[in-house]
């Protein structure tokens, strides 16, 4: 048994069982690659995959009962390598994050900033996805933090999560809309106009669908988009008003528009920190994760995740 065979079982499943883009993936051959999952399958005893001819089809329940086994084995091994690194480097490496547009855009550049002054060596990588790829990321280990409102917090005990900052929806129209002359704003005024807001699943749009469905309205959705920008322009185009992350509008940017408050209209959103169990974390990793909340020094990280860092 050895580590590429576990690395070629693994990303057969990441590559959706095809076994062509796995191979190519690994940089290694597709007949090299079947041999190696042979050869592993006869060393254990036991199928790992599925199969129709030379095709792959999926995992078999010994598969999928072992495949939690083998990523784990190689997170491990991930893990001493970067401990190893940890020692030889204590300033420079990599630090990867997932976060979604919204964070990346208005929370996180002075966090960036600082993080980025206090360590030049440091290889930051911010990759903005959605909340279920920033999901997928964390559990493959290819990011060190995820950052995000959705997803992260129905993982149950596959992560750890903090609590990063927390934020209302407010209602974006353009200068003098008739809505910004209403002293009492209601859900049934808001109701009453096209909206543009955020799509399914991102930057609490089901926070939004709950307030209206409690209130008894059915609002009527023009367009959705990902990220708050793109609603900013489509208002300001006359399309209709739009509901963003309050923290996306700014006076000096958007002189087109105005922001109305959402604090009684909408329930309150919380974007999580999150870090996955068992994942090592370079000691900038802290210092980042202590940028983001003043609380959050290593101790009490090393509590949440179980065990202290060597």
């Amino acid at each position: 048994m050895n580590f590429q065979q576990l690395r070629i079982v693994r990303e057969t499943v990441r590559q959706r069982f095809n076994l062509t883009d796995a191979s190519n993936a690994l940089f290694t051959s597709q007949s090299g690659a079947s041999k190696h999952i042979r050869d592993l399958e006869e060393e254990l005893g036991v199928e790992l995959f599925e199969r129709r001819g030379k095709r792959i089809l999926g995992l078999t329940t010994a598969g999928g009962t072992l495949l939690e086994t083998i990523e784990r084995i190689l997170l491990d091994a991930e893990n001493l390598k970067r401990s190893a690194q940890q020692l030889a480097n204590q300033d420079q490496g990599r630090l990867a994050i997932a976060t979604t547009h919204t964070q990346a855009r208005y929370s996180l550049p002075p966090i960036v900033a600082q993080f980025k002054e206090r360590f030049p060596k440091v290889n930051l990588e911010l990759h903005q996805c959605s909340p279920s790829e920033i999901v997928s990321l964390l559990k493959s280990g290819r990011v060190d933090i995820g950052i995000a409102t959705e997803g992260v917090n129905n993982e149950g005990s596959s992560f750890v999560r903090f609590p990063f900052h927390h934020w209302h929806h407010g209602i974006v129209v353009p200068v003098g809309h008739p809505l910004a002359q209403k002293q009492d704003l209601r859900l049934e005024d808001i109701a009453g106009y096209p909206i543009v807001t955020y799509h399914e699943g991102f930057t609490g749009r089901t926070r939004i669908d709950q307030a209206f469905q409690a209130a008894g309205l059915v609002p009527n959705v023009v367009l959705t988009a990902l990220d708050a920008d793109v609603i900013k322009t489509y208002v300001e185009l006359g399309l209709g008003i739009g509901v963003i992350a309050s923290l996306a509008y700014s006076d000096a940017r958007d002189r087109g528009l105005t922001l109305l408050s959402g604090r009684t209209l909408f329930p309150r959103n919380t974007t999580y920190l999150a870090l996955r169990r068992g994942h090592f974390l370079h000691a900038f990793a802290y210092a980042f994760l202590q940028l983001c909340s003043d609380d959050l020094d290593e101790d009490t990280v090393q509590r949440a995740l179980g065990g202290r860092r060597d």
